[in-house]
């Protein structure tokens, strides 16, 4: 269908355009027509289109649809009860997550002291109760008492 591709030095190049060729549409012969009573048979349409064709078919009428029943207006009060039990819902899950955040964050300190004091309590129980040998001699001031080496001197 395509010629071959051939070889040519740059100068002797020939440009060749190759137009596809069209493909012929396939014969259809119309169905044979039938005969009908012509009182059974609705209205037909015909409408010519702009390449000369011929469309014909049957004149549908439109749908109708059942008239819906008019609903009775909402009552401003209605509306302006629902808008406010949905705002008190949303207020309600904010504060709940308010005081669950305050929770949270005194439980988070609660322990964040309570690992002071163990670390600082272990720090001075070690200081206090270690071998009279092995003492640097310092000094820790609680509660205006005075610990040093196992002696107190209040």
């Amino acid at each position: 269908m395509y010629p071959e591709h051939v070889r040519h030095a740059p100068a002797a190049r020939a440009v060749e355009v190759h137009q596809p060729t069209p493909i012929q549409p396939a014969v259809v012969t119309p169905a044979p027509m039938v005969a009908v009573h012509p009182g059974s048979v609705p209205a037909v349409a015909s409408i010519v289109l702009p390449d000369g064709r011929v469309v014909t078919g049957y004149a549908i009428n439109p749908m109708q649809h059942e008239p819906v029943a008019a609903k009775p207006p909402v009552s401003r009060a209605a509306v302006n009860v629902a808008l406010g039990g949905v705002g008190f819902l949303a207020v309600c899950g904010g504060l709940l997550l308010l005081t669950t955040f305050i929770t949270a964050l005194t439980a988070l300190i609660t322990q964040l002291i309570t690992l002071a004091a163990v670390i600082f309590g272990g720090y001075v129980a070690v200081q206090i109760f270690k071998p009279a040998g092995s003492k640097s001699g310092n000094t820790f001031h609680i509660r205006k008492a005075i610990f040093k080496r196992n002696h107190f001197n209040g």
